[in-house]
């Protein structure tokens, strides 16, 4: 192991330059921490594969003036690992957004800096590089990602710091600079590069190593049974795309036109209101709490489905504890609502009307979805190191 000493802090990547090492940091009362990093940083360049590359083109909602770059993801991982984002450096990002279970909380709803519950189940931030519109939250109330990765932090049940002082926090301490230095060409510390290097981090965490994609990679249509399927998850998969519907709303990439849905990355391409609630219902009301709307009420962000095996428990509030109970929800328990997403109409009046054996079959299915490379990989991984 060896130690950044404060001398050379000013040296360009040095903090990452030096396996398994780089600066101490010292916080009163807590264990001294070492960052493992590799020579060079890793590298954030995915090899994506042929049934991604046209859907990535077209929902990529990466700005021109922030494309992921290697040294950048590298500070975005630090930052978003550090707890001493938060102001009694208790909490990190990573606290409420964990690998090992697809970057969510396996909590119905996470617990902040000060152990008290946030409001909402911490959504999962896999792939959102392609949910096209760009807007964060269960309510989309951050037009940006580069906008939302600020916001857990100066808010007062999750983080509860104060970016003015978390910049020249940052700027005193040894680990950061050379950092930023190589991630943006000087060693300046603001919070629009904060939030930069955060959200090329983000970006990054590209979901495209499971089951199904190795199944789709030796198909030329989604609909055609996957080899490397079995018999049940090939039925789940054919009642996903036909008549289950799923697919009417968790569109896939070759069986639809060109703008529709988020192809390829099982996302729902606009909030909806999904049947969980009626419109008596006043506790959350999506949406319409932060655009006033009336139109907008009960209507929330839709996660991906992909690794949805992980990100349990489900919906905005985490009300469901299992896919199984997911399943069953539009199965029978669709309620009528004002704004019901109007895909689902016929699910309120009648149901799905699945049987066992086609509701287990469809869950089999949803267990392909599962990256297991992506919760392994070290590239996403705690670089911090506690002695």
């Amino acid at each position: 192991m060896w130690e950044l000493p404060t001398s050379v802090a000013n040296k360009v990547f040095l903090a990452a330059s030096i396996a398994c090492c780089a600066a101490i940091i010292a916080h009163a009362g807590d264990p001294v921490r070492s960052l493992d990093l590799p020579q060079q940083p890793h590298s954030y360049r995915e090899a994506l594969p042929a049934h991604f590359k046209a859907a990535a083109a077209r929902f990529d909602n990466t700005p021109a003036d922030n494309p992921i770059t290697d040294h950048g993801a590298t500070l975005g991982r630090v930052l978003f690992y550090d707890k001493s984002l938060s102001v009694n450096a208790t909490t990190s990002c990573a606290s409420c957004h964990q690998q090992k279970f697809a970057f969510t909380d396996p909590r119905k709803l996470s617990v902040g800096f000060g152990d008290q519950a946030v409001d909402r189940n911490s959504m999962s931030l896999i792939n959102v590089r392609y949910y096209a519109g760009g807007r964060m939250f269960w309510d989309e109330r951050a037009e940006t990602l580069e906008q939302q990765v600020l916001m857990p932090i100066e808010n007062d049940l999750e983080m509860g710091h104060d970016l003015r002082e978390l910049v020249q926090q940052l700027r005193a301490d040894p680990i950061y600079p050379p950092l930023f230095k190589s991630a943006f060409g000087s060693q300046e510390i603001d919070k629009a590069r904060i939030a930069r290097a955060l959200a090329q981090f983000v970006r990054a965490i590209v979901s495209y190593r499971s089951r199904y994609d190795m199944g789709r990679a030796q198909v030329d249509s989604v609909l055609s049974a996957f080899p490397n399927f079995n018999e049940q998850e090939n039925y789940g998969k054919e009642l996903f795309f036909g008549r289950a519907a799923c697919a009417a709303c968790h569109l896939e990439d070759s069986q639809r036109e060109a703008g529709r849905g988020q192809t390829a990355f099982f996302y729902v391409a606009q909030p909806a209101a999904n049947g969980i609630d009626s419109g008596e219902d006043k506790d959350d009301s999506g949406m319409g709490r932060s655009t006033k709307r009336n139109k907008d009420i009960g209507k929330f962000k839709v996660p991906s489905l992909r690794n949805i095996e992980l990100t349990a428990p489900y919906m905005h509030d985490g009300r469901f504890h299992t896919l199984e109970q997911v399943v069953e929800h539009y199965n029978w328990s669709v309620r009528p609502h004002p704004n019901l997403d109007a895909r689902l109409a016929d699910f309120a009046a009648n149901g799905m009307a699945l049987p066992e054996r086609e509701k287990v079959a469809l869950t089999k299915f949803l267990l392909t979805l599962t990256d297991e490379a992506l919760i392994k990989d070290q590239r996403f991984s705690d670089p911090f190191v506690e002695r």
